[in-house]
This record gives structure tokens, sequence and C-alpha cells, in this order.
């Protein structure tokens, strides 16, 4: 029986652990704390340990990525 992958990222998981989480943001575990902390990442408390869900971390990302215009001479403003 083929079921149907329901799972945000494709992988089967639906969240990922701090450590996780930040390997897959390219950060450390302490910028990943300290984004918590300012409520810009939020984590799921329902264990002991927090859990980032996949759907939170593509809401960061969003949220946070700055789009860029480039100007006539090649460089880059906001």
């Amino acid at each position: 029986m083929n079921g149907i992958n329901i799972f945000a990222d494709g992988s089967g998981r639906m969240a990922l652990t701090r450590e996780e989480t930040a390997k897959a943001l390219g950060l450390t575990a302490s910028t990943i704390d300290k984004l918590a902390a300012r409520k810009l990442l939020r984590p799921s408390r329902a264990t002991r340990r927090p859990l980032y869900s996949v759907e939170e971390i593509k809401r960061f990302l969003r949220e946070t990525t700055v789009e860029l215009e480039i100007r006539e001479d090649g460089l880059a403003e906001l």
C-alpha cells in the first residue's frame, strides 16, 4: 500500500531538534536559542526539548528575508 507523505519536508519528519535546525539554517545552536528568546523562531514545547516544525522554519525564512534591488552600477541596496 502506497501512502501519501503528509510531512512538509518530504523526509517523514514534521519537526527538527535545536541542533538539526541550526545545521539546516547554517547557524549555531546558541543562535537558535537567541532567535527563540527574541520570539523570531518559535519552538514547540510539547516535549522536554524544543522542536522546530518545518513550517515554522519556513515561516521564519519568509518573514526575515530581505529583498535587495540591484542598481545600475551593479551594487545592491535595500
